[in-house]
């Protein structure tokens, strides 16, 4: 199972996209997030490869702070990120009989008030952490946890970076959007190399491109770029990692009228064959938030209620094709909700699915709908004229660093 969280609209730093309702590893085992109980916030774990999913509470001596981050591990602790006069402390929190257990792992200091520290997305493996410090000309890749001696500095990046996204199943190759000179464009930087720095993606000379999920699996990357439409801001599209294949920008990936589009898991062991990947997407609407469902094989995008209470922006698939979504509320403190989500239509050399089909399998109740505005999003970018996805190309099998996307990727 994987999952991961991501840069919603064309954002950088200064319009970050709504954050998760929680966090999840990468092989979906734990899961945290704040939680609240009334004015106050603590940090709270959520098993959920056991039979059915349960928290934790992990409550500190005093309540957190709002914007205080927490990333589970793959051993069951939870990283927790606070700040504190400029300093950003990190501690592994633990449950210990009836009280909370804590680590403290160091602090890392920014050197000015232009200096923004963010977590980055769970790494693979779940024993690591990294963190992503943006200064005003360059960036700072930190390992936070897992390391020998407290917070380690492992990587400098000129230029101000977002995004964060992992390549490869080993925690090694991270992608990062890196603007310089005006423009933003995905380079990946090598942990394993004392931070080398090369290019992965350029559309055009002139375009803001940025990575927003990647799978190692299949190699399908998902991208914004506002190359197919200079000056109406990012569309998605999506490639293929070391493919010759253009970058394609589905009409049905279009978002509508009022609506943010958010990609946010990708269907992992599709191995050689993206196209039939599943992608999860996040639709942000003046009704509320809802889950879109859509394959590259596929030309439409299917509308799928959120259960009540969904932490937006979470979820995970597994290897069969199951999506599941962590949800909270009155009626139940911890649970997740499943999809099976099969594929239809013809295969995808034959012209993938119609724009007219919209059906879908799994568990609702009659309060969860999806709120009106989907139905009216689904028929305005349905593009039955859409041309089908090409026939699938294996990604070579040559190591990331030296399958920069620059140059054989570009816009339809």
């Amino acid at each position: 199972m994987t999952a991961c969280v991501v840069e919603a609209t064309a954002g950088s730093e200064d319009t970050p996209s709504p954050p998760p309702g929680c966090v999840i590893t990468v092989d979906g085992t734990y899961a945290a997030r704040l939680a609240a109980s009334g004015d106050s916030w603590f940090p709270e774990r959520w098993t959920l490869d056991g039979p059915e999913p349960y928290a934790v509470p992990l409550p500190g001596n005093q309540p957190e702070e709002p914007g205080t981050e927490v990333q589970p591990m793959s051993d069951g602790r939870v990283l927790i990120r606070r700040l504190a006069a400029g300093r950003h402390a990190f501690s592994l929190l633990y449950p210990t009989g009836p009280g909370t257990g804590e680590l403290p792992l160091g602090a890392v200091e920014c050197p000015g008030p232009d200096t923004r520290l963010r977590l980055l997305p769970p790494a693979p493996g779940g024993d690591t952490a990294y963190a992503l410090a943006v200064g005003p000309h360059s960036s700072t890749v930190w390992l936070v946890a897992g390391g020998a001696f407290g917070p380690e500095h492992v990587a400098r990046v000129p230029g101000r970076c977002s995004g964060g996204v992992w390549l490869d199943g080993a925690g090694r190759m991270l992608a990062l959007d890196r603007e310089s000179g005006g423009r933003t464009k995905t380079v990946v930087v090598d942990l394993g190399r004392g931070g080398e720095v090369s290019p992965l993606l350029q559309i055009a000379a002139d375009s803001d491109d940025r990575l927003l999920l990647a799978d190692p699996d299949s190699g399908l990357l998902l991208i914004r770029s506002d190359a197919p439409c200079p000056g109406e801001g990012g569309r998605l599209g999506w490639g293929v990692l070391g493919s010759t294949l253009p970058v394609r920008f589905p009409d049905c990936l279009r978002s509508a009228a009022e609506c943010a589009v958010t990609p946010f898991a990708i269907q992992p062991g599709q191995v050689l064959t993206p196209e039939s990947c599943g992608v999860a997407l996040r639709i942000d609407g003046p009704d509320g938030s809802w889950v879109g469902v859509w394959r590259p094989a596929e030309r439409q995008v299917r509308h799928l209620p959120a259960p009540q209470g969904w932490l937006a922006g979470a979820g995970l698939w597994t290897r069969d094709g199951v999506l599941r979504l962590p949800y909270a509320g009155e009626g139940a403190a911890c649970g997740v909700a499943e999809w099976a989500v099969p594929r239809e239509g013809p295969p995808a050399g034959d012209g993938g699915a119609q724009a007219g089909d919209t059906g879908y399998t799994g568990v609702t109740s009659p309060e969860d709908s999806v709120p009106d505005g989907a139905a009216s999003a689904a028929r305005s970018v349905a593009e039955p004229s859409e041309p089908g996805p090409p026939e699938p190309a294996a990604p070579r099998p040559v190591p990331l660093q030296q399958a920069p996307l620059g140059g054989r990727m570009a816009s339809r």
